[in-house]
C-alpha cells in the first residue's frame, strides 16, 4: 500500500468515526447549548465533510480555472455542496452529504489499490532491469552501469545476479531463470557457446559473457520500453469511453439543471401551485450524484492495463491495448515456418539402412565433416555430442556440391548426397523421407544415409489445435522452403493452407490476397521471427514476433511479441485479449444499465441520495473488482 493510499485510508476512518459519533450524539444534544449549539453541530459536520472530501474540492476548482469543468469531481462537489446547503437552510440532517463524500472516497480507494496492484504486476516485470554489469580489469571484478559496456566486452555474471546484456558464454555453465521473461518457471540449462539474453537469472555457476549487444539494445531494454509505452496506444473502447464522457457529463449537467428549475416553474406557471424548490433541488442534486460516470471513465482503462500487465507476466508483451482489442477480433493465423513452426536448426532427423550401429555412423559422418562450418556439418557434431579428435581424421577431400571424402580411423569415409555416390559408382537406396539425405559409404561400400530436417517445435501441433478450438477458422503457413517440406509439415500439424518456394515480397502477396478474400470483422494475425518477415510483420492487421531468438527487425515491426517462442504462446494471447475485452464489454454494458435506471428513478422522485451514492459507488467497486480479473491470466 503507497503512502497516499494509507492517508486516504486514514482519512476514511477518522471521517467513518466522526460521523457514527454526530449521529450517536443526535441533534438533541446540540440543541440543550443553546442558540450556539446548531453552530457547533454544523461546524463538526463542515469538519468531517472538509476531511473527506478536501481534495474533491480542490480538483474542482482547479478543473474549473482550467477550462476543464465537467468531470466526475465537478459533479460531485456541486452535488454535495447543493445538498449540503439545503440542509442549512433547512435545518436537516447532514448525513446524506457526509455519506455521499464518504462512501465516494471509499470507491477511489478501491480504484486506486487496484491500479496499484496492476501496476506491481509490471514493476515486477520491471525487476528485469539489471542495475550493474561485473568487467573484469587487472584480475579483479568492477561493477560498472550497464550502459557503459560496449559490444565485445566480456563481462563476468556470478550466481544470483541478473544477465545484464545479451551475448554469448565464453567460459562457463549453468542453469538460468527465465521466469521473469517468458513466464516459464523452467529453469533452462546454459553452457559455452550458448546465446543468453539479458535479463535472466544466473542460479548456479560463474559465467563469462562477451557481449553482442549494447545495452539499449539488448533484450531487456526494449521489453521495459515496449511495456512502458503500451499505454500510449488506446483501443477503441477507449477512445468510445473517452469520447462518451465528453458528451455525458456536460449532458447530466444540463439535465440536473432543468430538473431543478422547470418542473418548479411549471407548477407555478402552469398549475398555480406551490413550487417546491428545495424538493426539486434536491432532485437535481440526487441526480448529479446517480450520474456521475467513474464506473465507465476509470475500469475500462484499468481493465486493458491489467489485461497488457498480466500478459507480461505470462511472456506475451502487448505493445498497447488497441493491440489487445484486435487480437481478440483474429479468425485467421498465417505462420512463418522456420523459426516459428520448426526450430530453424537443422537435426538428424532418422537413420536408415544403416550397416553398423547408427552411433558409429554418426561418428565416421561427423569426423569427416569436422572440417567443414557446414550447417549440415554443425548437426552431424551435434549429434555426435563429443569433443571432435582432428588426429583420427586425414586426407580430407571436399567435392563442391557432392560432399567429403576422408580417412577415418585408416577407413575411408564418403560423406555425401546421391552425386557422391554416383561419382564413386556406389550403389545407395533411395530415401522417400523429407529433408536432406546424406548418403554414407565405408572403403567403397554403401553404409546408410542420415535424414536431417528442420525439426518441428515439440508444441507447434498442440498450438494450432488449440487455436481451432479457441475459434480461428484458417491456419496458413508461409515459407520459402521446397513444396515437398512445407507440405509434409502443412499435413503434421494439421495447417489448413501452405504456399511454399516464397520469396520475401511473395509473402507480403499472399497475405494480401487473404486480407481481400476475408471479412471487415475478420482480423489476419501473423507470426514470424526473421527479418525478412518484417514486411509481412508490419502489412498484417496484427503482428506477431518470436521475441527470445526473433530477429531484432522483426521484434520492431511486430504488434505482440513471445519472448519464449513457444507456439503454445500464441492460443494463450488470444485467450487473454478474449477475457480481457470481454470484462470490458461487461463492464460497459453493467455500468450504463445501471446508471440509466438510477437516473430514471431519481428523475421520477423514486430514489433518495442514499440509492445514487450506493448506485454509483457500488457499480464503480463492482466493476473494479471485475476489472482485476485481467490480470489472471496464468492458466488460460
Amino acid at each position: 500500500m503507497t503512502k497516499k493510499q494509507k492517508v486516504m485510508l486514514w482519512r476514511i476512518l477518522i471521517a467513518t468515526v466522526l460521523l457514527l459519533g454526530l449521529q450517536s450524539l443526535g441533534a438533541q444534544a446540540f440543541e440543550q447549548m443553546g442558540p450556539a449549539g446548531r453552530w457547533v453541530r454544523l461546524g463538526l459536520y463542515l469538519a468531517d465533510y472538509l476531511i473527506i472530501g478536501y481534495d474533491i474540492l480542490r480538483k474542482a476548482f482547479k478543473g474549473i480555472c482550467n477550462r476543464r469543468v465537467f468531470d466526475e469531481n465537478f459533479l460531485m462537489a456541486v452535488a454535495t455542496l447543493g445538498a449540503l446547503a439545503l440542509a442549512i437552510y433547512e435545518n436537516g440532517e447532514y448525513l446524506e452529504v457526509i455519506a455521499v463524500m464518504l462512501f465516494y472516497q471509499i470507491g477511489e480507494w478501491f480504484q486506486s489499490y487496484a491500479v496499484g496492484k496492476s501496476r506491481r504486476n509490471i514493476s515486477d516485470l520491471m525487476d528485469i532491469r539489471p542495475d550493474y554489469a561485473n568487467v573484469e580489469q587487472d584480475g579483479t571484478l568492477e561493477k560498472v552501469d550497464p550502459d557503459e559496456v560496449e559490444i565485445g566486452s566480456v563481462i563476468v555474471v556470478q550466481p544470483g545476479e541478473k544477465i545484464p546484456i545479451d551475448g554469448v558464454i565464453l567460459s562457463g555453465t549453468s542453469t538460468l531463470n527465465t521466469a521473469a521473461l517468458t513466464g516459464e518457471s523452467l529453469p533452462r540449462e546454459a553452457q559455452t557457446g550458448d546465446e543468453v539474453i539479458s535479463g535472466c537469472i544466473n542460479m548456479t555457476g560463474v559465467l563469462k559473457i562477451r557481449t553482442t549487444k549494447e545495452f539499449g539494445e539488448s533484450t531487456v531494454s526494449k521489453i521495459l520500453d515496449l511495456v512502458e509505452n503500451a499505454s500510449s496506444r488506446k483501443s477503441k473502447s477507449e477512445d468510445f469511453i473517452s469520447r462518451f464522457a465528453r458528451i455525458y457529463t456536460p449532458a447530466v449537467c444540463y439535465a440536473a439543471l432543468a430538473l431543478a428549475i422547470l418542473p418548479p416553474l411549471m407548477r407555478m406557471f402552469g398549475m398555480g401551485l406551490a413550487p417546491e424548490w428545495g424538493s426539486w433541488i434536491y432532485r437535481a442534486l440526487t441526480f448529479l450524484v446517480a450520474s456521475c460516470p467513474c464506473a465507465l471513465v476509470i475500469s475500462i482503462p484499468l481493465t486493458f492495463f491489467a489485461g497488457i500487465g498480466g500478459a507480461s507476466k505470462a511472456g506475451v508483451l502487448v505493445k498497447g491495448s488497441n493491440y489487445l482489442e484486435t487480437l481478440s477480433q483474429t479468425r485467421i493465423v498465417v505462420f512463418d515456418k522456420t523459426g516459428t513452426l520448426t526450430q530453424g536448426v537443422f537435426e538428424v532427423d532418422a537413420i536408415h539402412h544403416s550397416k553398423i550401429s547408427d552411433e558409429q555412423l554418426v561418428e565416421y559422418a561427423a569426423l569427416a565433416e569436422s572440417a567443414s562450418s557446414h550447417p549440415i556439418s554443425k548437426s552431424l557434431q551435434r549429434a555426435y555430442g563429443k569433443e571432435i579428435d582432428r588426429s583420427r581424421v586425414s586426407d580430407i577431400q571436399e567435392i563442391s556440391g557432392n560432399g567429403i571424402i576422408a580417412k577415418v580411423d585408416g577407413l575411408e569415409i564418403a560423406v555425401g548426397n546421391d552425386k557422391l555416390m554416383d561419382r564413386l559408382g556406389v550403389s545407395y537406396l533411395p530415401c522417400h523421407s523429407v529433408g536432406t539425405i546424406i548418403h554414407m559409404a565405408i572403403d567403397g561400400e554403401y553404409a546408410g544415409h542420415i535424414v536431417i530436417a528442420d525439426v518441428v517445435k515439440p508444441h507447434s501441433k498442440e498450438a494450432i489445435q488449440r487455436l481451432k478450438a479457441a475459434g480461428i477458422r484458417k491456419s496458413v503457413m508461409l515459407t520459402g522452403d521446397a513444396k515437398k517440406v512445407a507440405d509434409q509439415v502443412a499435413v503434421s500439424l494439421g495447417l489448413d493452407q501452405a504456399f511454399s518456394e516464397l520469396l520475401p515480397a511473395d509473402k507480403v502477396e499472399k497475405v494480401e490476397q487473404l486480407l481481400r478474400e476475408k471479412s471487415d470483422r475478420e482480423k489476419l494475425a501473423f507470426v514470424g521471427d526473421g527479418i525478412n518477415d518484417a514486411p509481412v510483420l508490419s502489412r498484417a492487421d496484427i503482428g506477431i514476433a518470436m521475441g527470445a531468438m526473433g530477429s531484432d527487425a522483426a521484434i520492431e515491426a511486430a504488434d505482440i511479441v513471445l519472448m519464449d517462442d513457444d507456439p503454445l504462446q500464441i492460443p494463450k494471447a488470444i485467450k487473454i485479449s478474449r477475457k480481457c475485452l470481454g470484462i470490458v464489454y461487461q463492464n460497459i454494458v453493467m455500468s450504463i444499465a445501471i446508471k440509466l435506471a438510477c437516473l430514471i428513478l431519481v428523475a421520477f422522485g423514486m430514489a433518495n441520495m442514499w440509492l445514487a451514492v450506493f448506485a454509483d459507488v457500488g457499480v464503480m467497486i463492482l466493476a473494479i473488482l471485475n476489472a482485476i480479473r485481467a490480470l489472471q491470466v496464468q492458466h488460460l
